[in-house]
């Protein structure tokens, strides 16, 4: 049986994992390896991120808004973009985990995935 995220390690394990599948994405892959994207540098603002959101630890310094707009005006990021990333991301959480927080997590994925998408496509 799966067991919930309980802990910082939980949760970069859950990003980690995210984002090896993301990186090997046909569609998604590119756009990051367009951009020079540095995995070891984003892995622990993302952990910082999650943290922030599911145990109120609050070490996160960034605007995930201004850094997919820069994304944005290099390369489009389309529907079809966030579309697939909830789909890897709640894949990858339901895959690791089970519970109240990883419902959490997926869910305020989609949340997020929402306002980027609202206000990066108009």
């Amino acid at each position: 049986m799966k067991k919930d995220i309980e802990t910082s390690k939980d949760i970069a394990l859950l990003v980690e994992t995210f984002y090896t599948e993301i990186m090997q994405d046909e569609l998604l892959g590119p756009v990051f390896l367009q951009h020079n994207f540095n995995l070891e540098g984003h892995l622990p603002v993302m952990i910082s991120f999650w943290e922030g959101i599911l145990f109120d630890i609050h070490t996160y310094k960034g605007n995930p808004v201004r850094v997919h707009q820069e994304m944005n005006a290099f390369s489009p990021l389309l529907p079809l973009h966030f579309k697939r990333w909830l789909t890897i991301w709640s894949a990858t959480a339901n895959k690791l985990f089970a519970g109240a927080r990883t419902e959490e997590v997926v869910a305020r994925a989609k949340t997020i995935a929402s306002i980027l998408e609202a206000k990066l496509i108009a």
